[in-house]
């Protein structure tokens, strides 16, 4: 019996023992929750009117300004190519010939009668009195003779003979760089012998919606990235607006853009910025803006604390937003305002920030 009552008291011992040592455990927790939190540094900016540039991004493919497909006028066996796909022709080069030996033969007969066709006119002329001296012949008796004669004939068969031997030359009719070239030599001429593109100027073709077509206007600065390279720029200018709005809403566009450098390419993708000027604006970096509760604020700095502050975004572009107040909170921005503008997701209403310089504004 004393053996159990003393099992019962140490068991007793224990637990209050383990009680007291929780009740220590459980207010050392309490107390570290209700440490204060270290105040958060941020960046700030003072809100105030300026011009923002409203920005249209749409997507567009280049396409040459002046662009054909050239080939022979001529059927025959292609004998020489002058060129491969990317080489850079003047107007007038030689692009590929053609087997000229017929066309040789063909103009060296047309030489001879044309030769024989003018002796046989000089001897009508000095029939006539005149001495073989045309220069006082009437133009009716001129034209008279040169039929009987033959010279006619011949001056035509000549010209002719002319042209067959030039189409066997394929000249380029502008300057301008080769592309889509397939054909070999020895190949017989058919109906594209490549693609003659003049790469200095593109135009680029895009889509804006009805209710963006007010802030396109003709001779606008457009700016246009490739896709496979951000980092190249290059500036053009609208030259067209379609006066017509198709079944989707859209208006069709056309730009024109120098290629300063020759490293925009006929097919290629590329992004088209457009921006206008709106001025008396309230901008703000993006960051500056994030969502709470569904709504859009940005975290005014006051007496070292961020206010939470409810906004409306009326304006973006790339980087920036336009504020103004929310309508349906009923608040108001004003350019007394200090906006912060780092460490926004981080914050609450009321958080302990410093400023970046240091000093609480």
């Amino acid at each position: 019996m004393n053996r159990c009552r003393v099992l019962w008291l140490f068991a007793a011992l224990l637990g209050v023992v383990a009680c007291s040592s929780e009740k220590k455990k459980d207010n050392a927790e309490i107390g570290k929750s209700e440490k204060l939190q270290p105040s958060i540094m941020v960046d700030t900016m003072a809100l105030r009117k300026q011009i923002f540039q409203k920005q249209m991004i749409c997507n567009g493919k280049l396409r040459a300004v002046v662009k054909s497909d050239i080939n022979f006028n001529a059927a025959g066996i292609i004998s020489a190519i002058h060129g491969v796909n990317g080489d850079y022709v003047e107007k007038g080069e030689v692009i590929a010939t053609l087997d000229n030996k017929e066309a040789l033969i063909e103009l060296e007969k047309s030489k001879r009668e044309m030769e024989r066709a003018d002796i046989d006119l000089r001897d009508k002329l000095i029939g006539q009195g005149y001495a073989g001296d045309t220069t006082a012949v009437s133009a009716a008796v001129l034209r008279n003779l040169k039929i009987s004669s033959g010279y006619s004939n011949a001056e035509d068969q000549l010209k002719a003979a002319e042209r067959r031997l030039a189409d066997c030359y394929l000249k380029a009719p502008f300057g301008g760089r080769i592309a889509n070239l397939d054909m070999k030599m020895y190949d017989r001429s058919g109906n594209k012998l490549c693609t003659l593109i003049d790469d200095s100027y593109f135009d680029v073709e895009f889509s804006v919606l009805e209710a963006e077509i007010e802030d396109v206007t003709l001779k606008q600065r457009v700016k246009v990235v490739p896709f496979i390279n951000e980092e190249k720029v290059f500036y053009g200018k609208v030259t067209e607006i379609n006066p017509f709005i198709d079944e989707y809403g859209q208006v069709k566009v056309r730009a024109r853009v120098e290629n300063a450098d020759g490293y925009l390419v006929e097919g290629m993708n590329v992004k088209l910025v457009l921006e206008r000027e709106v001025k008396d604006c309230f901008v703000v970096p993006k960051d500056a803006v994030v969502l709470r509760d569904g709504f859009q604020v940005v975290f005014c700095y006051k007496d070292g604390k961020a206010v939470w502050t409810y906004v409306d975004v009326v304006m973006s572009n790339i980087n920036s937003h336009v504020i103004t107040g929310c309508k349906v909170k009923q608040t108001a921005v004003s350019e007394k305002d200090i906006i912060i503008t780092s460490n926004n997701l981080n914050l609450a209403d009321g958080t302990d920030v410093i400023p970046n310089s240091g000093k609480r504004k």
